[in-house]
């Protein structure tokens, strides 16, 4: 499965600890990430991570594409909803996106915990099934 990981600089360490700690159920499927975020993934986890260009720089909208034409599987957005600034990836693009093609989102680690857990025992393979039909 194809799993799309961003978070905003704030959150950065949160993901961080994430990732290590579910590495087990994630370097079984393909990481997507924006530059910065994908780079200091592979640095704590030493698993391959594809990556984007920095949020900054026009990843966001790389990364929202790829949830668009239905090639994300999954998507992980930590994001402080207390400071939004213009530099941070938009978190109303990726919910939108995500909402309009399906695509399970977790904004807080409650339910990336949830999430990540159900793509271990197999909950999520019904993504397969969508994505191999062409239904999106």
């Amino acid at each position: 499965m194809n799993i799309g990981i961003i978070a905003h600089n704030s959150k950065r360490t949160l993901i961080e600890d994430f990732c290590i700690a579910y590495k087990g159920i994630l370097s079984r499927h393909d990481i997507y990430a924006t530059g910065t975020t994908g780079r200091r993934i592979e640095e704590v986890t030493s698993m391959h991570v594809h990556k984007f260009l920095p949020a900054s720089l026009g990843g966001d909208k790389q990364f929202t594409e790829m949830i668009e034409r239905g090639a994300m599987d999954l998507v992980i957005f930590f994001y402080n909803p207390s400071m939004i600034e213009p530099k941070e990836p938009d978190i109303k693009n990726v919910l939108f996106a995500c909402d309009q093609n399906t695509i399970p989102l977790a904004t807080n680690i409650a339910t990336a915990e949830l999430l990540i857990l159900g793509l271990g025992r197999g909950d999520l393979d019904w993504r397969l099934e969508v994505r191999s039909s062409d239904i999106l």
